[in-house]
């Protein structure tokens, strides 16, 4: 299965998953209020497939999958018969309707940490956090080779995912954080990162890069992988499967030296010799380095090679039994809560920027990357995205859940409910935020497509 194809199945399994979950919240709770339910459709549009059970709701897979919806009983939307009254969504109390439209994205809070859980009991593949290259201001904070990070602000670290996780929100508040390290020896201590030197008008993308940390498992040999067509490499007759050596007189052991050695190089210095292996034969070659403008307005020098492709096998499984689990999955449950909910508040501030915000084409390609990756890891992205669900419906926007939610809230204070015009007003403004935030999201898509 190619990768537009896989990207269009594994979306199709998640929205599945997570629709079909959220609007069972819905559902259940509904009737064991006594609701009467017309309808349990996934997917909008023609029916592909339906069945109705002896409660007389009828369940539907519909044509289009991106969404999904519970029909009640409701006086609203048509005449109830005299003897279905008391099934009417609009008759039960204010508690009870509260109670079934926080069902929904509090079933994907569920679902979330059932799959963290499952995703514990199976294993999930991930890096140590131990430093392999220090540069920046991970250097100026003294942090070296081999040291292991055990805490970030007060964070306990396990694993590289969750350096950064905990470095990405650091550094968007651009603010220093304590780190807690441990060096080959066991030794102990902690030091402060200072990310407030890093220029604000930088991406998040281009900050994470100035804090200078590499994976001690990412490190790559200085072995060239593709030589980039009219670049100084190829000029100089460079070919793929060449060990860089040395450039100068320095030392080249990993693919990264060649851009720290590059960064010192000037104009005036001419051309550079890069010594190399070639099979079983050493050979210098004289390159002239060429300059590059960067996204963030700066330039480098560039040799015009790539590193070839290195598969770095996971060497860290973050597994527990089943009980262990539990706890486990709470609290990445937790940790992943705050994370969205800080995120949502800096996009809101204007802090991070809103092309942080993805729609279905890069939802697509992260659930067919992660199913790729294996079960453990297409369940974390479920729980992420599962709970981004349950949040983002719980803003207090008309259309969403949250919207109706706080309506009920202003029914419980004033002891009646909200007028209709109030209702109709609601409707329209939460269309066309969600129109706008729709809109953003596919932009977004499709500029990293271009990109």
């Amino acid at each position: 299965m190619n990768e537009f194809f896989g990207s269009i199945w594994w979306l199709i399994v998640s929205l599945g998953v997570l629709v079909t979950f959220h609007e069972f919240g819905h559902y259940w709770v509904a009737r064991r209020c006594g609701v009467r339910v017309l309808r349990f459709s996934v997917g909008f549009g023609t029916p592909l497939w339906r069945r109705t059970n002896r409660d007389g709701t009828e369940f539907v897979v519909a044509a289009l999958p991106l969404g999904g919806y519970v029909k009640m009983l409701d006086e609203r939307e048509g005449e109830v018969p005299t003897e279905q009254l008391p099934e009417a969504f609009t008759r039960k109390s204010v508690w009870q309707r509260f109670a079934i439209v926080a069902a929904g994205p509090g079933f994907n809070l569920i679902l979330a940490v059932l799959l963290l859980w499952v995703m514990f009991v199976v294993g999930k593949g991930d890096y140590l956090p131990i430093v392999g290259r220090a540069s920046d201001a991970a250097q100026q904070a003294g942090l070296q080779q081999d040291d292991r990070i055990l805490s970030i602000d007060g964070q306990p670290i396990e694993t590289w995912t969750h350096v950064g996780m905990a470095l990405g929100t650091a550094v968007m508040d651009r603010r220093s954080v304590p780190v807690v390290l441990s060096d080959p020896a066991g030794r102990t201590r902690t030091t402060q990162l200072d990310l407030s030197q890093i220029p604000t008008d930088l991406t998040e993308v281009q900050a994470m890069r100035r804090i200078g940390l590499v994976p001690r498992q990412l490190l790559v040999p200085a072995q060239v992988g593709v030589v980039t067509a009219g670049g100084a490499a190829e000029k100089a007759g460079m070919q793929a499967g060449d060990l860089v050596l040395r450039i100068g007189d320095r030392k080249v052991e990993f693919f990264d030296d060649i851009s720290t050695i590059l960064a010192d190089y000037r104009a005036e210095d001419g051309p550079v010799t890069v010594s190399i292996r070639r099979d079983d034969r050493f050979m210098e070659l004289s390159l002239q380095p060429q300059r590059e403008k960067a996204d963030d307005a700066t330039s480098r020098w560039l040799l015009g090679i790539q590193n070839a492709p290195v598969d770095a096998p996971h060497d860290a499984i973050l597994r527990y039994g089943p009980v262990d689990a539990v706890g486990a999955a709470v609290q990445e449950t937790w940790r992943l809560t705050t994370a969205t909910l800080g995120m949502l508040w800096r996009m809101v501030s204007g802090i991070a920027s809103l092309q942080n915000i993805s729609g279905p084409i890069s939802i697509a390609q992260y659930a067919n990357a992660s199913a790729q990756m294996g079960v453990a890891w297409f369940c974390f992205f479920l729980a992420v995205l599962s709970l981004s669900l349950c949040i983002m419906n719980l803003l207090p926007i008309p259309i969403l859940d949250g919207g109706h939610l706080l309506y009920y809230l202003i029914e419980m204070i004033k002891g009646s409910p909200v007028s209709e015009r109030m209702l109709v007003a609601g409707q329209y403004v939460g269309l066309a935020f969600l129109a706008g935030l729709m809109g953003l999201a596919f932009y977004n898509d499709i500029m990293r497509l271009v990109g």
